[in-house]
């Protein structure tokens, strides 16, 4: 008998180890096919953690306001901060596509003659002699990842779809936020749903500052270049601060590719202008190190710099730009849960007795230490 209920044991045991092998694969099979609805979730999810605290403030200040139009309103001024950012943009970067537009035969033509510094630059590495002997393989390779105007429209529809998507989906984690807080933490005690709360609000800050300080030190970096690119008179100055800006935001090595393309530009320009280009990227990268990022991070994501890189070089790895994007307050979320898990190890640790005195109790019921 006892023979038996051991096979059925181990019967149960095996079945249950290999449902749950399958169940596991099946999950990871399912999470790869919609990997780019869930990167659509988590992008979502970060905007919703850094905007929740501005609908809170104002649900809380303006008494008749309630949440869905709190969300509302914040949304709307994020849209139409965007878009002024977007307009201020807008104007150079059309105006310099056309001027590109007008001078790329020109160029072309100068470039294949020796003329002008790019012409100069090619004729000094041979370029135009390495492109007309591969003339053949350039043309295939150019007509293999063209894809065709079917190619284009289809990603164009899909980023629409992608924006549009986590546009709705950050909305939406907004206005539920609070209904989905008070339903996840009716099942824990008052005591832990306390701890927990603590714990996300600690989490939702460290986001938050570190998005918002890190699109306002992208601002100031493309700003700053557009200003000093007019300045050297470097042309299409909307394009590459642009390019600048956008670099910046990914972390450690972001900052140093926008200005290496900014200095080349420069350079192509004129000698003077790619040396004023060098001073400004490393004058104003030791000040963005020095002071635009610890005054504006350090109170929100405190990590060390070895830990940001580990974390970058994970967050590559795993996802691309994305992760490089995301690593840092991912890093930051569990660098503060850790600390959450240890303090509260330390306490319970505290507050154990430690057995160095035995307590006894006297016959008349009173105790005593031995």
């Amino acid at each position: 008998m006892t023979g038996e209920q051991d096979q059925r044991r181990v019967a149960r045991t095996t079945a249950t180890v290999v449902g749950i092998v399958i169940a596991t694969v099946l999950a990871l099979l399912v999470i790869y096919e919609i990997r780019r609805v869930l990167t659509w979730i988590i992008i979502a999810a970060f905007f919703a953690i850094a905007l929740n605290p501005a609908v809170n403030w104002v649900e809380r200040h303006v008494r008749w306001c309630r949440r869905w139009l709190a969300t509302l309103v914040v949304f709307l001024v994020v849209v139409i901060a965007l878009a002024g950012l977007a307009a201020l943009f807008v104007a150079p970067l059309i105006h310099e596509g056309t001027q590109l537009s007008k001078q790329l035969p020109g160029l072309i033509e100068d470039a294949k003659a020796g003329r002008g510094p790019i012409g100069r630059l090619l004729e000094r590495f041979r370029v135009v002699d390495w492109i007309q002997q591969h003339k053949a393989q350039l043309q295939s390779y150019a007509g293999s990842i063209g894809g065709g105007a079917f190619s284009v429209l289809r990603r164009a529809a899909t980023a629409f779809a992608a924006l549009l998507s986590i546009f709705v989906l950050s909305y939406l984690m907004v206005l539920e936020a609070p209904r989905i807080t008070a339903t996840s933490l009716t099942a824990f005690s008052d005591a832990r749903a306390d701890r927990i709360r603590r714990v996300a609000n600690d989490c939702a800050r460290a986001i938050t500052g570190y998005i918002t300080g890190n699109l306002l030190i992208s601002v100031i970096c493309g700003v700053l270049t557009y200003v000093v690119l007019l300045v050297t008179g470097v042309p299409f100055a909307g394009l590459i601060a642009l390019f600048v800006a956008i670099a910046d935001l990914i972390p450690l090595i972001g900052a140093t590719l926008g200005a290496l393309v900014a200095v080349v530009a420069g350079f192509i320009h004129s000698v003077p202008a790619g040396i004023v280009l060098i001073v400004f990227f490393i004058v104003y990268q030791q000040a963005e190190n020095h002071l635009l990022q610890p005054l504006i991070l350090s109170r929100t994501v405190k990590l060390n710099p070895l830990t940001v890189l580990i974390s970058i070089l994970i967050g590559v790895e795993l996802a691309g730009i994305l992760g490089a994007l995301l690593a840092i307050p991912v890093a930051g979320v569990i660098q503060i849960i850790v600390r959450d898990l240890w303090n509260e190890r330390r306490s319970r640790t505290a507050i154990e007795p430690d057995g160095s005195a035995d307590i006894e109790t006297r016959p008349d019921g009173d105790a005593a230490e031995g």
